[in-house]
This record gives structure tokens, sequence and C-alpha cells, in this order.
């Protein structure tokens, strides 16, 4: 970890892109393929690769604790350090430096965040092994060895299987306990899922195309198709992305849409659109294999467990296939025609692993929809949308087979014949629907689509290139969104208060931010528009994930994203951006949105820029 950290530190100290990657590439160079390959997926700020469903469950509060512990410093001195760095990996850097805290029996005196193991004096014993010194020793007399990026993914491992806080807190001191403070500084930030050095997972990417001389097109596949940067990486060191196979059950990235301002605006950028209604609900991705049916979020969570419902109406494709869609709270009327419900019935639904036939009834879904990823054994991706629209409409519309399933699988899906859980659940609902669409070349076709959409109170529209692949991950002009009014902006919570009244007692309200480059600049609190539902579990949330608590405030980890509403951006100087919203209020919890996915000032700027004609 000497070396990687060390890595980390140089990536940190530019801001140049081709240097970074530079960087990157030799040091995979310098490391064993495994030690490289476990690299490649710290570097990406995860502990664990995208596909592999363990995670650490260690909070912002137990890694406060450990640090606590392993310094000796006290939580005014911790809280002084997090307001300095506004960065719990960081902290950890600088209260570890000096060996405050660690006792005698513990290891030998720590050195300063800046030195490495590499100045530690040895002398060389027989057959010029290298011996430690008495530096290297702790008081028991054992050797402090060095921790390999190896053994720290092992221990992450075991961290992620530990139950319960302390043995979990237990493993995470004993893995501090063997670093020094650089070492340490990246251990947390990796544990904490944020690294701030700069350096995004297309740059590792690219580090690896030129570390072992493949094409960055090659590496994309490759990693796409995986799942795993670090299995990437062992696949091109031995010349072999030719062999990367996609897996099903493996989400894939996301195709992502650009807002358009205008009807105009948006059929500047292609000549002929695929247009469809842009739905309040959560896209989903859904993969079918021999019956076999689950649903993934733009986050690559697995969701099905939400929506037992829906792997029935699936199971039934005559073929392997992977779709996109969007999963919508829907209503049905007595002529059997339906529209989507509004967002906030389909929260009732979000993050619950038991579904009651109550609440299937009460708040029926469909998954709607609007492409094909994968069908007959072919990855349709790079193929056009007007032809995967053509082998969508095509799977859905074939002659569906019956699959054996067994007892428990049908209990979780929640339906056994027309009954849930022996509950007549009314009228027999449609569960898969072709998302409807029309092909429009002119703004004034597009208004009156756009404008229908809302009638049936929908957000706007979705207007598609389609000449246009499938590029996951990505958010270019082949996608555009449009909605009319003032545009809200999805923020992240990065520090929560008590409330007043009957809400003294919780933590509802929020300030939050945006992206600036790798970091979050605040623009705005608010305290309107959760449930109290919502609000209790997410101060349960904020409690365990606090990473600096100032008695009345709380500096919270940047993971929460909320879909905020606000009448205007002002100028102002109460925020580090430099702007502030007028009256915002919290339009939804975004659970399917990953910090990354906030927006930027870039965009505050832009709407700044809009609104009254300024800068026009």
């Amino acid at each position: 970890m000497r070396k990687f950290a060390e890595t980390c530190e140089a990536i940190a100290g530019t801001t140049k892109k081709l240097l970074k990657i530079g960087i990157v590439a030799e040091y995979f160079r310098s490391r064993t393929v495994e030690e490289a390959s476990v690299s490649a997926v710290f570097l990406s700020g995860r502990p664990f690769p995208a596909y592999d469903e363990t995670t650490l469950q260690v909070g912002g509060r137990l890694l406060w604790q450990a640090l606590e512990a392993l310094s000796g410093k006290s939580a005014a001195e911790l809280s002084a350090a997090y307001r300095r760095f506004g960065d719990l990996g960081a902290v950890a850097g600088e209260v570890l430096g000096g060996g405050s805290g660690h006792g005698e029996e513990d290891k030998p005196s720590l050195r300063s965040a800046g030195q490495t193991r590499a100045s530690v004096p040895t002398h060389t014993g027989e057959a010029g092994a290298l011996v430690p010194s008495q530096d290297q020793m702790g008081a028991s007399g054992s050797r402090l060895a060095e921790l390999t990026a190896i053994e720290a993914e092992a221990y992450f491992r075991r961290i992620a299987g530990a139950r319960g806080p302390a043995a979990k807190g237990a493993l995470v001191r004993e893995l501090l306990k063997r670093a020094t403070p650089l070492e340490a500084k990246y251990l947390v930030k990796i544990m904490t899922g944020d690294l701030r050095i700069g350096l995004k997972e297309s740059l590792v990417e690219e580090a690896i195309a030129r570390a072992y001389d493949a094409t960055l097109a090659q590496i994309q596949r490759a990693h796409m198709l995986v799942g795993d940067i670090g299995e990437t990486l062992r696949l091109a060191a031995r010349g072999a992305l030719g062999e990367a196979h996609m897996r099903m059950f493996l989400p894939l990235g996301f195709m992502l849409a650009s807002p358009a301002e205008s009807a105009e605006e948006a059929l500047s950028y292609f000549e002929q659109a695929s247009v469809e209604d842009k739905y309040d609900g959560i896209r989903a991705q859904a993969h079918v294999s021999a019956g076999e049916v689950r649903f993934f979020s733009r986050t690559r969570d697995e969701i099905t467990e939400s929506f037992p419902e829906l792997p029935d109406a699936l199971a039934g494709l005559p073929q392997d296939a992977i779709l996109d869609g969007e999963i919508v709270a829907w209503s049905y009327s007595e002529e059997g025609a339906g529209r989507a419900l509004p967002f906030s019935a389909l929260q009732q639904r979000l993050g619950r692993k038991k579904v009651s036939a109550e609440l299937m009834r009460r708040v029926p879904v469909v998954y709607l929809a609007f492409d094909v990823l994968f069908a007959g054994g072919e990855l349709l991706l790079e193929r056009p949308l007007r032809e995967r629209m053509r082998a969508l409409d095509d799977l859905l519309a074939a002659e569906r087979v019956t699959h054996h399933r067994d007892t428990e699988t049908q209990r979780k899906s929640g339906e056994q014949g027309r009954f849930i859980f022996g509950v007549d659940p009314g009228p027999v609902i449609e569960r898969v629907i072709r998302a409807p669409f029309a092909r429009v070349s002119k703004p004034e076709e597009l208004e009156e689509l756009f404008t229908a959409a809302q009638a049936r109170g929908n957000e706007g529209l979705m207007i598609k290139d389609l000449e246009s692949p499938y590029t996951p991950g990505r958010r270019g002009k082949s996608w555009l969104k449009m909605k009319r009014e003032l545009a809200t902006l999805d923020v992240v919570v990065t520090a929560v208060e008590y409330g007043h009244g009957k809400r003294i007692g919780v933590l509802s309200d929020y300030t939050f931010a945006v992206r600036d480059g790798e970091r979050l600049v605040n623009v705005g609190k608010a305290y309107s528009g959760l449930t109290d539902v919502e609000i209790a579990e997410m101060t349960k949330w904020f409690l365990e994930h606090t990473v600096d608590d100032q008695g009345f405030r709380r500096a919270v980890e940047p993971k929460i994203v909320l879909e905020v509403a606000f009448n205007n951006v002002m100028k102002s100087d109460r925020h580090e951006s430099g702007y502030a919203l007028r009256f915002p209020r919290i339009v939804r919890l975004r659970p399917d949105k990953s910090p990354e996915e906030a927006d930027t000032i870039e965009r505050v700027e832009e709407i700044y820029r809009r609104q009254d004609g300024h800068g026009q």
C-alpha cells in the first residue's frame, strides 16, 4: 500500500489528465498483475469490483470512532481537523501522524503522513535478506510487515463479512494499525468511496490501455462486459481482451440524457427523432434468462425485491434478453387504459425487501420498456436505435414460453395464478408495457407532444436520435430530455441539522451541494418536502454516517442525493459555490442516483443565465 498511497498523492498533485494517466500506467507496470488488478479497483474509488454485491457497511460514525481510539485525539480535535480538510481520509492521515494514542504495545511510533516505510533503516542479515531494524519492531518483538494492496482487499472482505459495529470496528482498527498515516489516509478514502484525487474510472481505463498496449476502445468494451476493472486489467495484461464475454445479471451502464431547453434546440442535433413521454419513475434494467428475471437500478443495485410482481411478466420471453425501461406506479381505468402515477406513489415501494399484498394492490407498478441491449445471443449496443426498437417490438410480441418455477420462487414473485399471497388483486394488470413513441422532425410537432405528455401528468419528453448507438454511462446529445418549468436540480446532502417544533428530535434540515469538478460546493438548504416517515429513516442513516458531530449540526458522508425545486437562482456569498437557490424545497429522495450523477455548478450557472434573460 505504500507505493499505492504515494501514487495517489502524485495523482492528486496534478491537474493534467495525461500526466495522471501516465502516473497510473507506470504504477500498474511496476506491480504484479494481481496487485495491479486490486489497485485498479481501489483507484476507481471502491473496495470491491462494480459487479460484486459485497458491501463494507462501514459508515462515517464507525470510522470516526476508530480514529478517536487510534489517535487519542479528542472529539474537538477531530472536528477541527475535519473542518480543515472536509475529508475523513485526510483527517486520518493528519491525526494518525506521530503515533499519538497507539500505545507501545500496539506498534512502533507512526511516522508523519509524508513519510513511508522506504525511509525506515534496515540491516542485511544472512544470505542478503533484509532484517527489520528496531524501529520496525513492535514492543512484543514482532515484525511490522508492510501492508500490501492484496492484504488490504482481504481486510475489506473480512470487514464486509463481520456482523455488527463492534466486530467491524475491531477489524477497521486492526487494518489502520498496520498502516502508515499516508496509507491510512487512502484506506479510509477507499472505505468511504471517495478518493478525491481527480481520477475518474475512465482515466483508469486509459491507464490500463497505455500500460498493456491495448486500445481504449478494447478496454472500455471488456470492462463493460465483465463489470470488473480489475478483471479487465488481468485480461489486458495477458493480451486476452477478446475473451471478455457479457454475463447475465451483471448490469451494464445506462445511457444518459442531456437537458434541452426548447423544441428548436432539441431538433437542432438530429433531423428525425423518436419521442417518448418522460415518466416520473425509476430507471431499471431488466435481465431475463431461462425464466429468471432480475431488475437493476441506475446505481447497479438489484431492486427486484421491491417489485415482486414484475418478474413473472418477463419470465416467459423466448430468449435471454436485457431491457432498458422505467418502473412506474400505474393506475388503470375501468376501460383498461392506464396512466403513470406521481413519483410520491412509487416512493412507497422503494427500498422494501418485503412488499405486502395490500401495498402491491394499493400501489401497482408496471415496467415501461423502451430499449433492448441484448437479445438472441447478440449484444445490440452498437446497432442504431431504430434497429433496437424493432428488436424490442419483436421480442415483446413473440409467443411466451413456460418455465417451471418452484414454489419458493413463485411465492417471492408475489403471484400465484391471478392471486397475490391468496388475496384477489382485482383486475388483471399488464405488468410490461412497450413505452409508446412517435417520430417527429418539426419543432411544432414536438411542442404538441410535449403539451400532451404534461396533460397526462408526465414530466415532459425524451427525444432520441434514431441513428444513435447505445453508449453506457455517457451523457451526450443523442438522448435529450425536455421539461418546461424551471429545472430542478439533483444535489448531494453535505450537512444536516435538527429541526424545530415537532421535528426537534430528528434531522430534518438539509444543506446540499452540486459538483464542481472533484469538489462538492453548497448551494442551499431545505427542510420541507419529505414525509415524517422519510425524515425518521433518513435521521437514522445520517446518525450512522456522521463524519463531524458539531452538536446541533452534523457534517455527513456525501452519499444521499435529493431532487430539489426552487423559485430562482441568486448570486450569493453565503455558499462557496457563489450561488444560492431561492425558496428551495425537496421534491423527492433519489436513491436511484449516485453522488457522481448530481448536477454541476455549470448547470447552476446555466439556469442563472437563462432566468430573466441574464447573460442573453
